[in-house]
């Protein structure tokens, strides 16, 4: 586990770089750690790449129902909303990252479900799926063991078959000779057009605590039909 030290309002803190709790309970702590000091911009440049696709096919922001997976603190939610979307559901495991979303960006979420996607009832599964989803994105949530292939795959499956797929992963993960669960699944719905995949960009998502750079592959595409079971490892 890898540790940080954050001044934060002329204040030193000590802190665990994955320890969400304690990230998303100081206000402006996630900012401060994950944009200024490991320069990550991955937001950004998934709504840049995203906007050009919707544009490219004559799709306005305005009609997307966005299920928001790994929102955290709601930053994604927010560059989502500033692009015209109107409906955003954000979904998170973590409870402090609801909270700090309701404290930071209150209302860009038109709802948020603290829930783990990996444990769904058919009852939970039918309530989200009445939110009639045609977008799914998740951002600087893929890659470091955050969010597990199933809860991904989960989340995909409720979106609807021609849906607009948005998300960012580590470039690795593109590799072929990478055999890790998460490279095989991405893999596997690239090569049968599960996800039709419409553009990718290829970007340094930001820096480690080492000061190296941390690559990332952005992915915008549209859905073509579920994962199957026998894709997930």
């Amino acid at each position: 586990m890898r540790w940080c030290v954050v001044r934060l309002n002329d204040e030193w803190r000590e802190i665990r770089l994955h320890d969400y709790d304690e990230l998303f309970s100081v206000p402006g702590l996630y900012e401060r750690l994950i944009y200024d000091i490991l320069k990550c911009d991955s937001p950004a440049r998934i709504r840049k790449l995203f906007e050009t696709e919707l544009a490219a096919s004559d799709t306005q922001a305005a009609t997307l129902r966005v299920l928001d997976l790994g929102a955290g603190n709601g930053m994604v939610g927010e560059e989502l909303a500033d692009m015209g979307a109107e409906f955003i559901v954000g979904a998170d495991i973590l409870e402090a990252a609801a909270e700090a979303t309701q404290r930071d960006r209150p209302g860009i979420y038109a709802d948020y479900h603290v829930v783990d996607m990996t444990r769904l009832c058919q009852s939970y599964r039918r309530e989200l799926a009445g939110y009639e989803f045609n977008c799914l994105t998740c951002v600087a949530a893929l890659g470091f063991g955050d969010i597990p292939t199933e809860a991904f795959a989960n989340a995909y499956n409720l979106i609807e078959p021609g849906g607009w797929i948005a998300f960012n992963i580590k470039s690795s993960y593109l590799d072929q000779d990478d055999s890790s669960g998460f490279a095989r699944l991405i893999q596997s719905v690239m090569a049968d057009k599960t996800l039709e995949v419409r553009k990718t960009r290829h970007y340094q998502h930001r820096v480690g605590t080492n000061r190296k750079p941390i690559q990332y592959t952005a992915i915008v595409g549209n859905k073509r039909r579920d994962v199957r079971e026998e894709m997930l490892p």
